[in-house]
């Protein structure tokens, strides 16, 4: 066998050889780059981490802005995922833990991942999707009143044409200081403009208390009622079209409400925010990210609570405003849909929410497409007149 050469055996002794401390000799270069690639790998995988939790606050956040304007306006989210809770240990409720465990199957069908994602997820995850969810409830509220609060004061000016004109960015001469704003806040019980009433409600009388226990007049078709059938004309205002269409599909279709519903109003926002997408970043309807197609009750509250708030002096959002409870009177807008004393009452609420659902949407029929209906049209009705001619042929023949 051949030697080796001594040169080869000593650079090979020197590569191979550790210094005292056990380390296989390195060049300082070359330690330099293999640390830099460790801390650039360890810099990747921060970002990704980041990345991934910014992610989930987004999600979180985003799919929060549901929750007020779809599920509840004041309940506490952390009260309904208790009493579902709970439902697994007590059998008999009360009228507001049901009104809890109500809202919490509104939340699941709203945001269908969510039930899961509570068992999942541990302790302090879960109050972090929860406080994300709540920011981005608030925010979207919050947006919410903002938006109407100039809107309403707009709107009213252009229809009543007030003397004094309402000023958006002046809340304290809203309420029942001023005229117009006062005879839509007046309990419908009431005659605005009976100096009685005014100097009473003013002056905060015993006589003339304005609580959650009346229905605004701002709340009826064309703003008068009928003292002898207060269901008549009850939520189907034009300033409360106006603002759900605000709110729900864009300020713009706002405009159109004294129409039936163009659904179109939907689709066309849409479609003009397509248009516009290569010259200003717009947003899609809340509707349309909210998958949308029809009013309910929870949503109509929301959009009667943020009414009652542009119209009142109230300069920040709250739950009590003098004597009127706002989160009992969001109930009670809910339970006007829900607490049925029987199958007349129930018919007149579903024809409600049908109308409102044309304002808004334009919904269409194609459910009620029967097959007793649909054996009288022209296309059925055809093919049995071909047929009975053909039977008709073969007898003769």
């Amino acid at each position: 066998m051949a030697e080796p050469e001594p040169e080869a055996c000593h650079q090979a002794s020197i590569f191979a050889l550790p210094d005292q401390s056990g380390a296989v000799p390195t060049s300082a270069d070359a330690r330099a780059k293999r640390r830099i690639a460790v801390l650039e790998e360890e810099l990747e995988m921060i970002k990704q981490d980041r990345g991934t939790k910014q992610r989930k606050t987004t999600f979180y956040v985003a799919q929060g802005r549901v929750i007020h304007c779809m599920v509840i306006l004041y309940t506490n989210l952390e009260d309904m995922i208790a009493e579902n809770n709970h439902r697994y240990e007590e059998q008999e409720s009360t009228r507001e833990q049901d009104r809890l465990q109500y809202g919490y199957i509104l939340l699941a069908q709203v945001l269908p991942w969510l039930h899961e994602r509570l068992a999942e997820l541990d302790i302090n995850d879960c109050e972090d999707m929860k406080k994300k969810l709540k920011r981005g409830a608030d925010a979207a509220r919050g947006d919410d009143t903002s938006t109407l609060k100039d809107l309403v004061a707009a709107w009213l000016n252009e229809d009543f044409h007030p003397s004094q004109l309402l000023r958006s960015d002046d809340k304290q001469s809203h309420g029942f200081i001023h005229d117009i704003c006062g005879k839509l806040l007046c309990p419908a019980e009431w005659d605005w403009d009976n100096d009685r009433v005014k100097a009473g409600i003013h002056e905060r009388t015993s006589d003339y208390i304005v609580s959650e226990n009346s229905w605004p007049l701002f709340l009826y078709e064309g703003y008068k009622i009928n003292g002898d059938n207060l269901e008549q004309g009850l939520f189907k205002s034009k300033i409360m079209v106006q603002a759900f269409k605000a709110v729900f599909t864009s300020p713009s279709s706002a405009k159109k409400a004294d129409r039936d519903g163009n659904g179109a109003d939907v689709l066309e926002n849409n479609r003009h925010a397509q248009r516009q997408l290569n010259q200003v970043k717009v947003k899609t309807c809340v509707a349309s990210i909210i998958n949308m197609r029809k009013v309910t009750p929870h949503s109509l509250a929301y959009v009667v609570c943020q009414v009652r708030f542009a119209l009142s002096s109230v300069s920040s959002w709250c739950t009590i405003d003098s004597d009127f409870d706002y989160e009992v009177f969001w109930n009670n807008v809910v339970d006007f849909f829900k607490d049925i004393p029987g199958p007349v009452a129930q018919r007149r609420v579903t024809k409600l929410l049908e109308w409102w659902t044309r304002k808004i949407f334009r919904k269409n029929h194609r459910e009620d497409l029967m097959p007793e209906v649909v054996s009288q049209m022209s296309v059925t009705a055809l093919a049995k007149q071909r047929k009975a001619l053909e039977d008709a042929t073969f007898d003769s023949d």
